[in-house]
């Protein structure tokens, strides 16, 4: 397809993008075009945006942001049969090499030499954008394009929630970004009895209420370990899931983890945490499970059912829907934290 559309592109090193008209990028054979509908603004996108220590070592400019996305098919490479024309489609955001020994063995998604949509590809905050074969998700229809475009996060909130087999335990929520407020509402539909959320932003704790959570804690003002006790009948939680990767709450969280609970850990620490293994970890027995994203593409399949079913409601976390002209101010409103989900429109 030939022309030209916007895009919101890091066009140098520095703060900020610009929307800018470029080409309507080509396909290889093993790819697709699509015409984007819904994306919607990651932390990752942050992080390029504001051009911190992370994006500066990876980003190679110009490089158009965003991997989270709904659309439709345009155009189909010669190699790709699992896609029609007109189909309403996601996108998985790693991109593996298919060769070495995890992809070998069933995981893909944390491949040796992975790619990332919108990192080290161009990516989808634009009005078209080329998705790998392998990446390719169809949609059902009955999914609204705003729900289709939270799919990959939703992913690393069911990953991270589906670790703790969290049915019938207690389980805190430390974080309430967008994807913990995601982990709220996974948690209550996979079974949790109580759920506790920590988040110092009054903002995101009055969404992590009406997401589903029990609890919620301002930990800056209050014990959360008192709290945790309070609300277990003294028993402290099953599970944790740590989305927030700040160094005092995970340290605040292993604290309020019962004898032989356990932890999943999705958030990123900007730098080394120091944690108290001896007493917190080992003598307690607890176990510690890394996450790094959605499983392709079991993952995908949980969210799907979810959505279609009508089982999880995003529309508490879905909290802002803009133009995608508009990006400075859904920039503005993440470094805020007064906001979850924010949808751009092209």
């Amino acid at each position: 397809m030939a022309g030209k559309m916007k895009a919101v592109v890091k066009t140098e090193p520095g703060y900020g993008a610009k929307l800018v008209e470029v080409d309507i990028p080509k396909i290889g054979p093993s790819q697709v075009l699509i015409k984007v509908t819904s994306t919607s603004i990651c932390g990752t996108d942050l992080h390029i945006y504001a051009w911190d220590k992370w994006a500066e070592s990876v980003i190679k400019t110009p490089q158009i942001l965003g991997h989270e996305v709904a659309g439709e098919v345009v155009e189909i490479g010669a190699q790709v049969s699992k896609v029609k024309l007109g189909d309403f489609v996601s996108a998985e955001t790693h991109i593996p090499c298919g060769h070495c020994y995890q992809c070998e063995t069933g995981k893909q998604h944390v491949c040796n030499t992975m790619k990332i949509l919108g990192v080290h590809v161009d990516g989808v905050f634009a009005d078209y954008a080329v998705i790998e074969a392998v990446d390719i998700w169809l949609n059902d229809p009955a999914i609204t394009p705003e729900f289709a475009s939270v799919q990959e996060p939703l992913g690393n909130a069911i990953d991270t929630i589906y670790a703790g087999n969290v049915a019938g335990k207690n389980v805190l929520i430390s974080g309430a970004g967008p994807i913990g407020l995601l982990a709220v509402g996974v948690a209550k539909v996979f079974g949790a009895t109580k759920i506790i959320v920590s988040e110092p932003n009054s903002y995101r704790r009055d969404i992590a209420r009406k997401m589903g959570a029990d609890a919620v804690v301002d930990p800056t003002q209050e014990d959360l370990g008192y709290v945790v006790k309070h609300c277990t009948g003294g028993i402290g939680v099953d599970f944790v899931a740590e989305m927030s990767g700040h160094p005092v709450a995970l340290n605040q969280s292993l604290k309020t983890i019962c004898t032989g609970g356990s932890m999943a850990m999705l958030g990123f620490p900007a730098d080394k945490v120091s944690i108290d293994l001896t007493n917190d970890v080992i003598l307690k027995e607890i176990t510690l499970i890394g996450i790094t994203g959605r499983k392709m593409f079991k993952t995908w399949h949980i969210a799907k059912r979810l959505l279609k079913e009508k089982r999880l409601d995003l529309t508490p976390a879905i909290t802002h829907q803009l133009p995608l002209e508009d990006f400075d101010q859904g920039m503005a409103l993440m470094k805020s934290g007064n906001c979850a989900k924010i949808i751009l429109k092209p």
